[in-house]
Formats: C-alpha cells, sequence, structure tokens
C-alpha cells in the first residue's frame, strides 16, 4: 500500500452495522456504525430485514467513499466480515429477498431438528459438517423458507432463487447482481457444507431438500469476489476478502499456531481453538468448523458457544429500562454490593454451549 491509499471493511453483525476505513499502517481512519431492529414475530423466532441492512451498508460505504475521494485518496478493496448462519433468500431477477432474514439465534425449526434426531441423522451430519444438528444453523431455515412462502420451492427448482448468508448477500448487492459468492468459513456453517471435502454435500442437500441450484460458490477466504457497482457506492472497488466474524475475530487476533485460542464477546460470546490440519470432533457437543483457507491452506477449528451476551445487555436496555445508555452497565457493576449474588441466566435462545 502507497500513502493516502486505504482499505474499506465491513463488519456486518447481529445488531449493528458497521464500515471503517484502514489506513496502509492499518490505523483506523474512519468508521461509521448503524443500529438495526431485531425482529421477534413469535417466541424464538428473530428475523432482520435485510433489505435494510443493506441500506444501511449502502448508505454508510458512501459517505467514507466520498470523503476518501474528497482527500485525494483511493480505497483499493473491500473486506467483508459478518454474522454467520443468518439466513437470505432472495430473487435472482429482482435482487429482492423473498422473505425476512431469519438470523442465526432463531429457533422456529427446532421441531425439524428432532425429527432428524429421531431419524439417526445427527452423527452422519456431525461428521460431514462437524455441527450438531440444531437450529442454529443454515440448513432449516432455508427449507423453511422454501415451504412456508408461496411459489418459493418451485422457482428455487427452476433456478430462480439465491440463498446466502449475510456476506453473500452483500456481495451480491455490491456487484449489481454479478457475484454469486460465499467464503469457506459462512460455508461451513449451512450445515449442507462437506468441510473435509470442502464443498457442498449432495446427500445432506437432499436430506434437506434444498436444491442446489439456490446455492453460491465457495470461494477461499481472501479470493476475488467481485468488483462494487460504481453507480450503487460510488467507486469501482475489488471485493479481495470475506469471512464469518467468529473466525475473522480469531485471525484479528493472531490465532494462526496450532491450539491457540480466542474468546470474544459481543452479541453473544465465542471461544475458539485452532486445530491446524486436523478436523478434531468434540464429544461434549462443541462445534467442528472451519478456521479459514488461505493459499490453499486449510485451518479447522473447535468452538463453543454462548448465544446471547450483548443482547442481554441491550434486553435489559430496551425491554427492562434498567438503564439508558449500554455503557451504563459497568458503573453498575462497579457500584454493586459484592455479597449480593444475583444469577441471571442468558438463555433467551438456549444455552449454547
Amino acid at each position: 500500500m502507497t500513502k493516502n491509499t486505504y482499505i474499506m471493511v465491513l463488519d456486518q453483525g447481529t445488531t449493528s452495522s458497521r464500515v471503517i476505513i484502514f489506513d496502509q499502517k492499518l490505523s483506523i481512519v474512519a468508521v461509521e456504525q448503524k443500529e438495526f431492529p431485531q425482529i421477534y414475530p413469535q417466541d424464538g423466532w428473530v428475523e432482520h430485514d435485510a433489505n435494510r441492512i443493506w441500506s444501511d451498508i449502502c448508505t454508510m460505504c458512501q459517505k467514507l467513499i466520498h470523503m476518501i475521494h474528497s482527500k485525494g485518496g483511493k480505497i483499493l478493496s473491500i473486506g467483508i466480515t459478518n454474522q454467520r448462519e443468518t439466513t437470505v433468500i432472495w430473487d435472482r431477477k429482482s435482487g429482492e429477498p423473498i422473505y425476512q432474514a431469519i438470523v442465526w439465534q432463531d429457533r422456529r425449526t427446532s421441531a425439524d431438528c428432532q425429527k432428524k434426531k429421531s431419524q439417526n441423522l445427527e452423527a452422519l451430519i456431525q461428521q460431514k459438517t462437524g455441527l450438531l444438528l440444531d437450529p442454529y444453523f443454515s440448513a432449516t431455515k432455508i427449507a423453511w423458507v422454501l415451504d412456508h412462502v408461496e411459489g418459493a420451492r418451485q422457482k428455487a427448482q427452476k433456478g430462480e432463487l439465491a440463498f446466502g448468508t449475510i456476506e453473500s448477500f452483500l456481495i451480491w448487492k455490491l456487484t449489481a447482481g454479478q457475484s454469486h459468492f460465499s467464503d469457506i468459513t459462512n460455508a461451513s456453517r449451512t450445515m449442507i457444507f462437506n468441510i473435509e471435502q470442502k464443498k457442498w454435500d449432495d446427500e445432506l442437500l437432499d436430506i434437506f431438500d434444498i436444491p442446489k441450484k439456490l446455492l453460491p460458490e465457495v470461494k477461499e477466504n481472501i479470493d476475488h469476489f467481485g468488483i462494487t457497482d460504481k453507480k450503487l457506492i460510488g467507486d469501482e472497488i475489488p471485493i479481495r476478502a470475506a469471512i464469518g466474524d467468529q473466525q475473522s475475530a480469531a485471525i484479528g487476533h493472531g490465532c494462526f499456531a496450532k491450539n491457540s485460542l480466542k474468546s470474544t464477546y459481543g452479541t453473544g460470546c465465542f471461544m475458539l481453538l485452532n486445530t491446524g490440519k486436523d478436523i478434531v470432533y468434540s464429544k461434549n457437543k462443541l462445534l467442528s468448523t472451519v478456521a479459514y483457507q488461505i493459499n490453499g491452506h486449510v485451518s479447522y477449528a473447535v468452538e463453543g458457544s454462548i448465544f446471547n451476551a450483548g443482547t442481554a445487555i441491550q434486553w435489559l436496555r430496551d425491554n427492562v429500562n434498567f438503564f439508558e445508555k449500554s455503557s451504563d452497565v459497568e458503573a453498575l457493576v462497579q457500584n454493586a454490593d459484592p455479597h449480593d449474588h444475583p444469577l441471571f441466566v442468558t438463555a433467551f435462545t438456549g444455552l449454547g454451549a
């Protein structure tokens, strides 16, 4: 990188979206952030407005690109990190989602998962994907949308619809429908991706009744994902990286060595242990997943998840009115009586690990 050149990162999370500009020293030059509403149609259901997410990202990109251009600068490339498992299905022709994005926390397909467990399918699914048979992952969410949106399954079989986790949807929108790609870390969280063979698994697609025509092409984390449409955000910029948020955090913490581990706290809490080239299957209901793939080299990981951390703070703020700002929590903790021991279990969408 040379002087006055920058990298743009899209950080699309569960409760907010951010766009960050880094300079050639990897220092943050500018940040834009927008929080967006959580949609709870029923108990255990969690949805997002995918169009709202795209609109926020687009607006923030336009603003920061204009700022860089006004200083004579140039953005060399874009990287995307995102909430994983959250499922969007959209119309290939219009680019419009056919249903709200179903969020990773959503539990509406619990009965479907229990039915498949009773058919003794969990061991097969775990062996192929490293994942447990759970509503957390994308597969049963995809099937639910196809079965509950009128005409969706027929359109999917004709190749008229596209599925993606959030990075895939944003890549499609940023490139004006020219790129339908996912990266290997997000693909590994769908429950239909074979993490050893590193491809969509036909047997799993049959089990979940998902047409292959829906699916994006899977790329490494550092790859060419397309070029942004200038009419949309004000510049043609190559998208050169995509990765799920927890894997991104592991890379950010430098967890490249086998047995290195990171723990992060955001919407939820996630601990991820690099297991190198070996897929390690947990005996204690942890997950096996792809940590990253760069230049043909794949590293795997074992992961444990607690589904609600930041969302519990949000709930205390918005629903119980404990405080006005999330940052007020710190003062409450500091001033609390250390002899009091209240217990608050944040199992709003299950205990996770």
